[in-house]
């Protein structure tokens, strides 16, 4: 991972408290569109391979759609794919076995990209409809997510 990052996720961990005194200030009119204008401006500038820690430290949720498409991607029958790179979690959803990412290679490039879980491809949130909705997991991504750094970093400048 980049110094810079690094450096960016240190700084949350101490901004966290700031972060969710701003979420649970911001008022609802056109949130969507303050988040994702700057979901778009800084995924310009930042390079999820020169990071990756979302698929190093968070496993994505696993759905069976994902399962199916994974799989005939792989080749492999569903339950096959179950087996080797699955497990229940706490909430009884699938999630993969082992962190990082079974699927991550060691230039940071996801093998199944074309076909990544649903989770991954909307990862980190930020451009999501009923962002207030998702305030919860925008504070905890704030901590694995150089962007979301920057991106409420850029909202509490813009509010203030």
């Amino acid at each position: 991972m980049r110094e810079e990052y690094r450096e960016l996720l240190r700084k949350a961990e101490a901004d966290l408290k700031d972060n969710k005194k701003l979420l649970k200030n911001l008022k609802r009119k056109n949130l969507d569109t303050l988040f994702q204008n700057h979901h778009y401006e800084v995924f310009e500038e930042i390079d999820c391979l020169a990071c990756a820690n979302c698929c190093i430290t968070t496993g994505p949720l696993i759905l069976e759609r994902d399962i199916d498409r994974i799989s005939k991607s792989l080749g492999i029958k569903p339950s096959l794919f179950i087996k080797e790179y699955l497990r229940k979690d706490e909430d009884n959803d699938w999630v993969f076995k082992t962190m990082p990412c079974p699927f991550l290679d060691s230039n940071n490039y996801c093998l199944i990209y074309d076909v990544r879980p649903k989770a991954c491809k909307e990862y980190p949130h930020t451009d999501s409809k009923n962002i207030h909705k998702l305030f919860g997991k925008t504070l905890i991504n704030s901590t694995i997510c150089p962007a979301v750094v920057i991106i409420l970093k850029r909202i509490r400048d813009e509010i203030s």
